[in-house]
């Protein structure tokens, strides 16, 4: 280890440098910010492999790898291997260093390329046992990577039928009626308290908006774990086929209103109880079977962008009005028995793409121990 592994700075490693303004224009190629795909253009100006380091605000340090032409805009910094050094292994190797906490400045946070430059550690500088380490952790986010690709085609399937059989399909004679056909209540959320005291004594992890967005590819990450009173847990606990959506929050071009269903399965992928918070409201569902079809229903309204059309609200923050989409808006709805069939046609969809979610999980976990380990050389790969 002792002739693999040397304390040098990343001025020796790699060779930073800025990114652009990024173009007006449209196209294929990626823009790449701090935290990031911005949008596409139709030009670069980075091509083969190349790191991506998020240069100011909340998402500087973050750490990107990409092996195609891009662009790379004043947000973020560019990074090349110097000599014959790995790029895939640079990559995992800056991401291992967290660069969010070397950033200067408190108000707004900035990472440099000659912060970057001066940074010293000690790092493996050999390019073959470089190649070994960045090939079993590629390994790992290529498997959790097709099991996202796999998830994604699961739930397009699952959305494409719902569209033929309940848009494109409808039937002259189906009624037009409200949500409340298929559902009870709805109720509302509880932020808590960010430690155990006094009453509040329940932990549990209390679901965001946010992190709806992150429960259609896995499970959230940073879901904050709070404490809330047990009576209140009973009564706003999500019971199996709920349905938890955004009512606060969004932004110009993005609507509230964001869904996702909730069943057993996601709860133990959690490991923990599961609440919402204030910016939500959980839908309860009459009978579960109900579930996919009202969750696809109004995930098709969020994406035909109908929900900016039920928002109110100032300053910066909008509010859904839940209570006109759910019990007094009305939509063509099928029979009981359509949806049922339907039911019976997608629930294998989404019950493989949790028990994705499960090896997406195991697969994460086993990348995020073996990083440090490998990056410290306390875990060796043989060459």
């Amino acid at each position: 280890m002792e002739n693999n592994w040397k304390e040098v700075k990343l001025e020796e490693l790699i060779k930073f440098g800025n990114g652009k303004q990024r173009p007006n224009s449209e196209g294929l190629i990626p823009v790449y910010g701090g935290n990031g795909i911005l949008s596409y253009t139709e030009s670069s100006n980075y091509d083969g492999e190349t790191l991506i380091i998020g240069r100011v605000g909340a998402y500087c340090g973050a750490v990107y790898y990409d092996n195609r032409p891009i662009w790379i805009s004043d947000n973020a910094l560019s990074g090349k291997p110097k000599d014959n050094y790995d790029t895939k292994f640079l990559y995992y190797f800056l991401k291992n260093l967290d660069l969010n906490q070397y950033a200067g400045g408190s108000s707004h946070p900035l990472v440099t390329q000659t912060l970057l430059n001066s940074l010293e550690f000690n790092v493996c500088i050999d390019a073959y046992e470089q190649k070994a380490i960045a090939s079993v952790l590629s390994s790992l986010d290529d498997k959790i990577d097709l099991l996202h690709q796999q998830n994604q085609t699961l739930e397009a399937l699952a959305e494409t039928l719902f569209r033929q059989w309940f848009i494109e399909e409808a039937k002259e004679d189906w009624e037009e009626l409200p949500f409340s056909e298929w559902i009870n209540e709805t109720v509302g959320g509880d932020w808590g308290k960010e430690t155990l005291q006094d009453e509040f004594t329940k932990e549990v992890y209390c679901i965001r908006g946010t992190d709806i967005a992150d429960l259609l590819i896995g499970i959230p990450t940073k879901t904050p774990i709070r404490f809330v009173k047990e009576k209140k847990f009973q009564s706003i606990e999500p019971k199996e086929g709920d349905i938890i959506i955004e009512i606060s929050g969004g932004t110009e071009n993005q609507s509230t209103g964001r869904a996702y269903f909730i069943n057993n399965e996601i709860k133990s992928l959690f490991g923990k109880d599961l609440v919402f918070s204030n910016f939500c409201r959980l839908i309860r569902i009459k009978d579960s079977n109900y579930s996919f079809f009202v969750y696809l229903y109004l995930k098709y309204l969020y994406d035909q962008d109908e929900f900016f059309n039920l928002e109110n609200g100032s300053s910066g923050i909008k509010n859904l009005d839940y209570k006109s989409l759910l019990f007094e808006n009305k939509y063509k709805m099928p029979k009981e028995d359509l949806v049922l069939k339907f039911n019976d046609q997608v629930s294998n969809n989404y019950k493989k793409i949790n028990q994705n979610k499960f090896q997406i999980q195991t697969l994460t976990q086993l990348r995020d121990t073996l990083l440090p380990k490998l990056m410290s050389g306390e875990v060796r790969v043989k060459i």
